[in-house]
């Protein structure tokens, strides 16, 4: 009950102080890929406005309104009263304030996250979009959401309180369109078939993607995008489309995407011991984004390759079929080794490697999985890591293969209470044969 009325008043004042400021916002919902394309966003609508973005994932019914103000929440104890009462205090002496005095941005760009179904038109009590951006639909949460087509149906809701709707058309099928109530909609993407589309031409892993950023406003913009992953052009591209949807020039538009630069654990090139390059797409996983991240895998050029592939959460009964599906998209010819971390993926993930001829390794410890490649690392390597967090937290493994221990620093859920929970884990794991806690 705390939690409710603590919520509803959060609303509440979040209604008031955006109604009264009116600052243009941008709301990005989606499976898979809801922080890379909020952060680029921001990175391209500060050539012209100034832009507030939340930190970390602080997309619920609680989080958002505290992201808009700009407020932690309660370090210690989030149920506490007294906090919590401060919190709301500071709320009202900023809602009071004359309109657009100390506002200190122009654009809000917001995620919003979903867990079941009805999360996301909780958000219309006080947010209108200008522009709302779908980045994908796939399996997530599917213990609350049972089928794809009700995941569909959550992400796309945005929709019903969004001015302009922005759908990853490569991500994202057309047979949904059937599901949304508005005509007013944008298509972004790889495919030529998107309104807004890049190009590519070329790719290093030290320069990224050279190639043209496609629209209909300005037609083809030569750009380069130093990011490693075909999917985080899908981020690069809606913001671009998103800039030039709020009246950004062409010049503006080329700047900003030539100044992104990748999120911390999701598909960032790091430099790793004999030369060998690490993909960090360790923030999270489901089956799309790790496939995704395979193929981007197989399209380098190196004389050794090898993944580390932590359990996906959250999945449901669509768990095992999840699993087995990643470990089927292993291709023995393009990998060295395929190396698990974690219950459900040496369960199901690893036997479907193991089947289709791959030389495949489980570990319960991302410590142990860490060690395990850094034992068979070979000279310019490529090493993709890819995970959860949950019981698997594979940036670890990262830890034992990068060139210089300064870049720890890098990797996501580094701060003392995550590397707490981390140490209290794992040393519980005595040897492979035991189960986690």
């Amino acid at each position: 009950m705390f939690k409710l009325i603590l919520t509803v008043l959060l609303e509440f004042q979040t209604w008031r102080f955006l109604h009264k400021h009116k600052p243009k916002i941008v709301a990005v919902v989606g499976s898979v890929g809801k922080t890379s394309t909020k952060v680029f966003t921001a990175t391209v609508l500060s050539e012209r406005y100034r832009v507030s973005v939340q930190k970390g994932s602080y997309n619920t019914h609680m989080g958002v309104p505290l992201a808009i103000f700009g407020i932690q929440a309660p370090a210690k104890n989030l149920r506490d009263p007294l906090a919590w009462f401060r919190i709301l205090r500071e709320i009202e002496t900023r809602i009071k304030r004359p309109k657009n005095d100390k506002l200190g941005y122009d654009v809000l760009v917001l995620e919003l996250g979903t867990d079941r179904p009805g999360d996301i038109k909780r958000f219309k009590r006080y947010i209108k979009a200008d522009i709302g951006v779908v980045t994908s639909v796939a399996a997530e949460h599917m213990a609350n959401f049972k089928t794809i087509d009700a995941v569909a149906k959550e992400e796309l809701s945005l929709a019903n309180f969004s001015k302009l709707l922005l759908v990853n058309r490569d991500e994202v099928d057309a047979s949904y369109a059937s599901l949304l109530q508005t005509t007013n909609i944008d298509t972004y993407g790889i495919s030529g078939i998107a309104e807004y589309h890049y190009l590519i031409e070329d790719f290093s892993l030290d320069k990224g993607f050279s190639g043209k950023f496609v629209s209909p406003e300005f037609g083809e913009q030569a750009t380069n995008l130093h990011l490693v992953g075909e999917h985080n052009i899908n981020a690069a591209v809606a913001a671009g489309a998103i800039g030039i949807k709020l009246g950004l020039s062409d010049q503006q538009v080329a700047a900003g995407l030539g100044k992104i630069k990748p999120v911390a654990g999701r598909m960032r090139l790091m430099r790793g011991l004999l030369d060998s390059f690490l993909i960090d797409d360790t923030y999270n996983s489901s089956p799309i984004s790790a496939i995704a991240a395979l193929q981007t895998l197989y399209g380098l050029s190196a004389k050794q390759k090898i993944v580390i592939l932590g359990s996906m959460n959250e999945l449901g009964t669509f768990s095992e079929e999840a699993h087995k599906t990643v470990g089927a998209e292993c291709d023995p010819s393009l990998l060295d080794w395929v190396v698990t971390v974690g219950l459900e993926a040496q369960s199901y993930l690893a036997p479907a490697a193991a089947g289709r001829g791959c030389q495949v390794r489980s570990f319960r410890s991302p410590y142990d999985a860490g060690a395990f490649v850094h034992s068979v690392l070979q000279a310019g390597a490529v090493v993709l890591v890819k995970g959860s967090q949950n019981g698997v937290f594979t940036e670890e493994a990262l830890k034992v293969l990068l060139h210089s221990t300064e870049e720890e620093g890098q990797l996501v859920r580094q701060d003392p209470h995550w590397l707490a929970i981390k140490r209290n884990l794992f040393e519980k794991i005595k040897s492979p044969g035991e189960k986690l806690p």
